[in-house]
């Protein structure tokens, strides 16, 4: 079942090392900004040298925590399969790296295949890296663009999408959470990310105000008709109108206002802890993974695809799922969905709403058949 996912404990997965590994090869291979530094030929004082820790902290926000925590480990990994094999990870060699992607698609001993997806983002962390250390890593380079091409060729499945969260699917969800000071927090994050859409590293980190906290993620503002949500998302800043619902229990405002005031949050991030007896809050900001946890504890409760195996629905649903709920069940005009999910363009909303317009065209009837 889910015993395991408790609100504040996380367990944390990694791949089995392939080789020795120390605390001296993670302080240099691990680039957290540290490589910004003066010129040789220029003399250092107080204010350069502030000027220096200033870049690297520009430099840490160039991409979020968990790509950075992904590009980290890619590297590691990388260092020390090429120290496995008597070669060292610099220069960037293509043909070592193209060995390293067949290695990663075949898997080898304790280490399984990987997925084509997964191989492609190692790719990527693996270009970042070696960028940050001054080196430009050529991914047209035939030994690693051929490899790569067969891998995908050989191994490539159909993208997995997660399932849709439905109009009936979130009010039966909602309607398993209790009503004490954790069920309240709850209640606001599922309905407050589904009617804004909202991903689940950008409900845990809205602050009540703006700048309450250095590692806010966007505020709030509550209006009679209403929230407004400030975000600065992966794809710039955005502002996300959340209006209030037909009824107070099922309204995302009303749930977030009674929060709020039970939990007596006026200052800092909105979604924290609760202490362990769950009458009173904490000052620690929620990680984003409570809500996929969330989101999977409250389908099994609520029943949703019951006909399926437990472990079936677990894996149909994540956090995105909040997302694509959204999508498949607004029926609004298009372009006021795409505004509301942030996307580029609108062939992206419309992979979104798979669910709902599926079969809505048909065009064998259309074709007289």
């Amino acid at each position: 079942m889910l015993s395991g996912m408790s609100e504040n404990t996380e367990k944390s997965s990694s791949e089995a090392p392939i080789g020795p590994s120390s605390n001296e090869d993670n302080e240099r291979d691990l680039p957290d900004g540290g490589a910004l530094s003066l010129p040789s030929f220029v003399a250092g004082s107080g204010s350069l040298d502030r000027l220096v820790d200033t870049a690297r902290d520009y430099a840490r926000a160039a991409a979020s925590e968990n790509t950075l925590k992904a590009y980290a480990k890619d590297w590691a990994h990388f260092a020390r399969w090429c120290r496995m094999k008597g070669t060292e990870p610099l220069p960037p060699s293509p043909e070592m790296i193209g060995l390293y992607l067949a290695n990663l698609a075949s898997g080898s001993g304790p280490s399984p295949a990987l997925s084509v997806s997964t191989i492609d983002r190692r790719l990527s962390g693996l270009a970042w890296n070696y960028a940050q250390r001054g080196f430009n890593l050529d991914r047209k380079n035939r030994h690693i663009a051929t490899v790569l091409a067969g891998i995908k060729r050989k191994h490539a499945r159909p993208p997995v999408q997660k399932e849709a969260i439905l109009a009936e699917d979130i009010l039966a969800m909602v309607a398993t959470l209790p009503f004490d000071l954790r069920g309240l927090r709850d209640r606001a994050i599922l309905l407050m990310g589904y009617a804004g859409g909202l991903r689940r590293s950008e409900i845990v980190s809205l602050d009540v105000h703006k700048d309450d906290t250095p590692d806010s993620g966007g505020w709030i503002e509550i209006f009679e008709k209403g929230a407004l949500l400030t975000l600065n998302a992966k794809t710039g800043w955005r502002e996300v109108e959340i209006g209030r619902g037909s009824k107070d229990q099922t309204c995302p405002v009303h749930a977030l206002e009674q929060w709020l005031h039970f939990a007596k949050i006026n200052f800092g991030p909105v979604f924290v802890g609760t202490s362990r007896d769950g009458k009173r809050a904490t000052e620690t900001r929620l990680n984003d993974k409570h809500v996929a946890r969330l989101i999977k504890r409250t389908v099994l409760d609520a029943g949703i695809r019951s006909e399926l195996p437990e472990k079936d629905r677990l894996a149909l649903f994540s956090g995105h799922s909040l997302r694509a709920g959204l999508a498949s069940s607004a029926e609004v005009d298009e372009r006021y969905v795409q505004k509301q999910l942030g996307h580029a363009s609108a062939e992206m909303t419309r992979r979104y709403q798979r669910r709902r317009d599926r079969f809505r065209v048909n065009l064998s009837k259309a074709a007289g058949l």
